[in-house]
């Protein structure tokens, strides 16, 4: 315990290194969850899922935990081949202590900037980069995190509310359909949602709507 205290107390150059290392990864370890949601599929997949259940009217139901839950696992599932090559060109030759922390972070970032890019319109790159007043790079792998990062979080928004969009089209159609008919009978108390609600419901079921949900989501990427 007393030497971990000294390495932080101590003026040597190593131990000053150390310290500084380890603040850093103690800090990348904190914002873990929030790399995982703006770096990742996550933030597509779990806007569509609650536009799924906002379209449905089910209030709460699937509930906020089983739909953060599939949507961790469905980004686990898409970002694999990405994360087997982070892990294969960075971390593992890190761990065998092959290449220095600063090689490793340039051969893990590869594979997440290649992503990104790919799921990145190149209006909201153009947008960031303009403002920090950056040359157009040559390649993929010259554009700085600080651009990129923030590009394609809002093209997976924008990717994420068109999905949505026409999610919404045929549960409104059915909505505007039992309101109609209803008022035509004069039952303007009964609130329209609760006579559509079963019937959007059986629609999901007959058309299979998690598999279309998750084959299309799949499909973006």
């Amino acid at each position: 315990m007393n030497e971990f205290i000294d390495m932080f107390s101590s003026s040597d150059p190593t131990n000053v290194s150390t310290s500084v290392k380890l603040i850093l990864l103690l800090t990348v370890f904190s914002l873990a969850p929030g790399i995982l949601i703006i770096m990742t599929s996550f933030t597509r997949i779990i806007i569509v899922l609650s536009f799924v259940r906002t379209s449905l009217a089910t209030q709460q139901m699937p509930p906020n935990q089983v739909l953060i839950g599939l949507a961790l696992f469905l980004t686990f599932f898409i970002m694999a081949p990405t994360f087997s090559e982070v892990y294969e060109e960075g971390l593992q030759p890190l761990f065998n202590e092959e290449i220095t922390l600063d090689e490793a972070y340039d051969r893990a970032s590869e594979p997440i900037k290649e992503f990104m890019a790919n799921h990145t319109r190149q209006k909201d790159l153009a947008l960031f980069l303009n403002y920090a007043e950056i040359e157009a790079p040559e390649s993929i792998q010259d554009i700085p995190m600080t651009a990129l990062v923030p590009a394609f979080a809002i093209s997976e928004l924008k990717t994420a509310f068109q999905m949505g969009f026409m999610i919404f089209i045929p549960f409104l159609i059915i909505d505007m359909a039992v309101a109609s008919i209803l008022m035509s009978m004069g039952m303007m108390m009964l609130p329209p949602v609760m006579i559509s609600l079963p019937f959007k419901i059986l629609l999901f079921v007959l058309v299979d709507g998690w598999y279309l949900i998750t084959h299309s989501l799949f499909s973006g990427f």
